[in-house]
């Protein structure tokens, strides 16, 4: 098979030379707009579902929603290994985490089937509503909203109608969230003791602030179901009919009369004022009260094009919100992305040029440098290829698993190109007759045949890791996979474009010794270390003993 292989390649050399400029190119254009992350998606599957309900305590929301929902509606789901709940007062949230590997739009698509049941539930709670899928690593920007002439209720109603909506629109978020968000509320306050004093009680209360608005979330209310408005008919149009309140602010409410006292206003039995709900939390921006919008990304979404999308929206938003300031770097991931591969970028440069020097003062041979650095180049083209057609985001566990294969390609390049051009010299200096194609597959499938039998026993060893579950394995199997299909890729690379190259370049030089200075007095002390501890092999038994003791 190897010699089919490496023939073929020998036949076909200016097309396999062809091909390699071309994945050269494809390497240097494309891969290098892979896009990037921190770290590998490591969270199972999952899928969450909430359900809001106004006015239950935790023990309420329990009973009534989340577990009849886990129970009955989501007990069951295919492909779900487990089930989390959480209820707290007004809110019932299930986590159905699926089995590793599943397609989470498939898990979506048969946990919606199950909400379809929702008519199994008590009427005391709003539809549950599936959260969008977020990334492992879902935040890719915190921005800080402040502003001295606005108050944090006018900047809430900014950020909330005007801010969020237009980040939700850009591709690839999955949410933003508003932290220390104070909504807008007209409240009406009461004293029990004053109501009990005029007589009033609180459904009375709590009916006319109800009613007095165009709708309200309170079920048993006549304004949770607004009226129509209909029409007005005249010889030549006809007029819709709308409903128009006069109720702006807490003046107008405090006016209404009371529901079975038509003799009172609201606000003689109570106070009536506009501010906001009770905060759980709050921001902060230095160390005043503030907003801060909190956006999340899909798991398939790359942070740095995210990232630019969303500061692109700002930049358009920032003319209509004038008087307010937007912080977007108190926390940018993509800052740190792109400084640390621009570091690491840097970093394979500086080692790309020792290494060239390393070879070119170890060989003295350019014709070898050219086949070996053209090999290198191309197994790593290979193998970022592969990882570009399978939509790999180029991630630390990624550039670790080709850093770790770095030193086999080169390994593997050098084994490859110096015994060709061992074969090639000796055959030279011994006068030998027959064909240079013949001499250089020869020389690779020797080379290659027990480079082979040891790419194999490597990938085996590392085969269990695939099967890892859990976060251990989320975080192994990217950098296995590289590793892997780097080690496939100089494989390919060593019996395709090394023959290729060789056999174009190589043979008009291998005639002539070119042995380095540097690489015999390496040859002459590995000779004198080899001699003594074959002489007296019991201090080195002794070491090796040593050191694997301590290991």
């Amino acid at each position: 098979m190897l010699r089919w292989i490496v023939g073929t390649s020998m036949r076909l050399r200016h097309a396999v030379v062809a091909a390699t400029a071309l994945l050269l190119v494809f390497g240097f254009l494309r891969l290098t707009e892979m896009p990037v992350d921190t770290l590998p998606e490591f969270s199972r599957p999952h899928v969450e579902i909430q359900a809001e309900a106004l006015g239950l305590s935790a023990e309420e929301v329990e009973a009534m929603i989340t577990t009849p929902m886990e129970a009955d509606m989501l007990n069951g789901t295919p492909w779900v290994e487990e089930i989390r709940s959480q209820s707290s007062p007004g809110l019932a949230s299930i986590v159905l985490v699926f089995e590793d590997g599943t397609d989470l739009l498939r898990a979506r698509q048969v946990a919606q089937e199950r909400l379809n049941e929702i008519y199994a539930l008590p009427n005391v709670s709003r539809p549950p509503v599936m959260l969008n899928p977020r990334s492992s690593t879902s935040r890719v920007m915190e921005i800080g909203l402040t502003s001295p002439s606005m108050s944090l209720i006018e900047m809430s109603v900014l950020a909330r109608w005007t801010i969020a909506p237009r980040l939700m629109g850009v591709p690839g978020v999955a949410n933003v969230s508003i932290w220390g968000q104070r909504e807008r509320q007209l409240q009406v306050q009461v004293d029990p003791e004053k109501l009990r004093d005029q007589g009033v009680t609180l459904a009375q209360v709590i009916s006319t602030s109800g009613n007095a608005l165009w709708s309200s979330p309170i079920s048993y209310l006549e304004a949770s179901t607004p009226g129509t408005g209909g029409w007005i008919d005249t010889p030549n149009q006809r007029l819709g009919v709308r409903h128009l309140l006069p109720i702006t602010g807490a003046d107008e409410l405090a006016l209404v009369a009371l529901d079975g006292d038509p003799s009172r206003r609201l606000g003689d039995v109570a106070t009536v004022v506009e501010d906001h709900q009770p905060l759980i939390g709050d921001a902060l921006v230095g160390d005043e009260p503030a907003l801060m919008l909190v956006v999340e990304k899909f798991p398939w979404a790359n942070t740095v094009e995210v990232t630019e999308h969303v500061e692109e929206a700002l930049a358009a938003l920032r003319p209509g919100l004038s008087g307010m300031t937007l912080d977007s770097e108190l926390y940018r991931p993509a800052t740190y992305l792109e400084q640390a591969f621009s570091n690491l970028g840097t970093a394979l440069m500086v080692g790309s040029v020792l290494g060239l020097l390393a070879l070119v003062a170890l060989v003295l041979n350019w014709r070898v440098a050219i086949v070996s650095i053209v090999s290198i180049l191309a197994s790593l083209c290979a193998a970022g290829t592969v990882l570009y057609v399978r939509g790999t985001y180029i991630n630390m566990m990624v550039a670790a698993g080709l850093l770790l294969a770095m030193g086999i390609i080169i390994d593997d390049v050098v084994v490859d190109v110096d015994h060709i051009r061992r074969r090639l010299r000796k055959r030279s200096e011994e006068g030998q007759t027959g064909s240079t194609a013949a001499v250089i597959r020869d020389a690779v499938v020797d080379a290659r045949t027990s480079l082979l039998y040891a790419t194999v026993m490597m990938a085996m060893f590392v085969t269990p890791i695939f099967f890892l579950r859990g976060v251990t394995g989320a975080f192994t199997r990217p950098m296995v996979t590289t590793y892997v299909l780097a080690f496939a890729a100089s494989t390919l690379v060593a019996l395709t474009t090394t023959v290729a190259l060789s056999l174009f370049v190589l043979p008009e030089g291998a005639s002539r010794r070119s042995d380095s200075p540097l690489l015999a007095r390496f040859q002459r002390a590995w000779d004198a270390i080899s001699a003594r501890i074959a002489g007296s092999p019991r201090p080195a038994f002794v070491a090796v003993s040593v050191l694997a003791l301590l290991g």
